[in-house]
């Protein structure tokens, strides 16, 4: 990244701060296993702040032609949503001035505030992300009289033996992907899958599984699949059905972060269409102080503050299949 000047051979930290912001922005896409659902927020009006508009649109059916009268006359409707973005995070980030000079801390700053969004933001946005893709299927499935069948309780992964048809991890996925087609939903699918459950998968298939290129962020990988729908290996614990956002402030959560929630329930994998879930994040405009603007210490300041969320239209919350390794709660 090019050091900003302004001109007297200074740093110019308002112009380091757009850049890094910026780059920041870019990388968080790349560094999330979700980053995939930011694709979907192409439609949304963002202006700033934490609010955005995002776009329902609806149409009839076809109707019958009619050689004298013509055609049916039908309707269009399209609507704008206002949302505020629940989730309004950050941290502030001191270098010491005797530990970093003015040309240290450009290569410092661009460290540390990427290592901070690989180790902490991602993460917790991802986890974010998945539990309220759960909570949607979740939520639905309990307001249904007999369920939705979109939401599997008490999947322990179990060793892969052919004999065992029933604890299948290929079967249940199959199953998954079998309950969204009956849904409607024929276009592309994508499945965010624990390591322990997509290790019994290829076990299972013994060398057999397919590979599909799955393109992310601008970045194409290689990764495994079942009928074309591409298995995106997620660490366990971003994969629960509810996470406890912690504040950095209260005793006992000063680290930050999120935590599984007590009534939180592990899952073993999410199948859901590309275009269902419409996540964004956007960073609020980073501060960057040198050590004689600070008043706080004579220290480099960096105010790194992120807004996210997701939603999921109400006619798409049923195209997603949740399968949750415990038991449902009584």
């Amino acid at each position: 990244m090019p050091i900003p000047s302004n001109g007297s051979g200074k740093l110019n930290t308002l112009q380091y701060a757009t850049l890094l912001q910026t780059s920041l922005d870019e990388a968080a896409v790349r560094d999330m296993v979700t980053g995939w659902m930011d694709a979907n927020a192409g439609q949304v009006k963002y202006t700033g702040g934490a609010e955005v508009r995002i776009p329902t649109l609806t149409t009839q059916g076809m109707g019958n032609y009619d050689r004298d009268g013509g055609y049916a006359s039908g309707s269009v409707n399209l609507s704008w949503t206002t949302y505020t973005m629940t989730q309004d995070r950050g941290r502030k980030f001191q270098l010491d001035a005797m530990d970093v000079d003015e040309t240290a801390f450009v290569a410092t700053a661009a460290a540390v505030m990427g290592d901070f969004q690989r180790q902490h933001v991602a993460p917790e946005i991802d986890a974010y992300r998945l539990s309220k893709l759960a909570q949607y299927a979740i939520g639905a499935d309990n307001a249904a009289t007999n369920g939705t069948g979109m939401v599997s309780y008490g999947n322990a992964i179990a060793a892969a033996a052919s004999s065992n048809v029933a604890a299948s991890v290929l079967r249940a996925i199959k199953t998954g992907i079998m309950k969204i087609r009956d849904q409607g939903y024929n276009g592309d699918l994508v499945c965010h899958i624990i390591d322990a459950a997509l290790m019994e998968l290829e076990l299972e298939l013994a060398g057999k599984i397919q590979s599909v290129t799955f393109s992310a962020g601008g970045i194409n990988t290689t990764v495994p699949s079942v009928d074309m729908v591409p298995l995106l290996a997620t660490p366990a614990n971003r994969m629960v059905t509810q996470i406890e956002i912690l504040d950095g402030t209260t005793s006992g959560k000063e680290a930050g972060g999120f935590a599984k929630a007590s009534a939180g329930k592990d899952i073993n994998f999410i199948i859901l269409p590309r275009r269902t879930p419409i996540a964004i994040t956007k960073q609020d405009k980073m501060r960057i102080f040198d050590p004689d603007t600070n008043q706080k210490a004579n220290a480099w300041a960096m105010d790194y503050r992120r807004y996210h969320d997701l939603w999921v239209l109400s006619n798409q919350v049923g195209s997603i299949y949740v399968n949750v390794k415990d038991a449902k709660s009584a």
